[in-house]
């Protein structure tokens, strides 16, 4: 009888497992499935990260043996009429989208450092040195001391107020 009693409780344990298991599976697979509904009258919120495009010339090396400014003046005079002076501001300007090339030498054979485009102000560090019929002036950008180089006069108008 002991054995009966002993073998009856142990199906009883069981049973009890199992129905728990059972329903907690049920439970389980209820909250999962409310989690993933949402209400049909919910209004979906739109979400808009803006990521601001850094200014600064990158620290680009672009070797072009095709393309050369083409001189139109030898004058160390800017587009506006304005001299270009040390220690004043210059604006790129005209270069069509391609950027002024700033090189390690005054001259059509020094080495592009950096590559600048229109609309970045530079302050003019030294010049004006006549080189390959151009007028080339050392540029240094005012936010990085190591964006610098020399560049041809053409494509820079005196900056009043940088």
């Amino acid at each position: 009888m002991e054995r009966i009693r002993s073998f009856i409780n142990l199906k009883v344990v069981i049973g009890g497992i199992l129905v728990s298991l059972c329903l907690l599976s049920v439970v389980i697979l209820f909250l999962f499935n409310a989690k993933n509904e949402q209400p049909a009258d919910a209004a979906s919120t739109a979400v808009l990260y803006v990521i601001v495009a850094p200014t600064a010339t990158p620290p680009v090396l672009i070797i072009s043996a095709t393309q050369s400014p083409t001189p139109t003046s030898t004058s160390a005079q800017s587009n506006t009429g304005g001299a270009i002076v040390v220690g004043a501001y210059v604006q790129i300007t005209g270069t069509s989208g391609d950027g002024l090339r700033l090189r390690a030498d005054p001259g059509l054979d020094g080495t592009v450092r950096f590559l600048a485009i229109d609309g970045e102000v530079f302050l003019v560090q030294d010049g004006p040195r006549d080189a390959d019929g151009y007028i080339w002036w050392f540029l240094q950008a005012p936010y990085d001391p190591n964006v610098q180089g020399w560049a041809v006069a053409d494509y820079m108008v005196v900056e009043q107020n940088p």
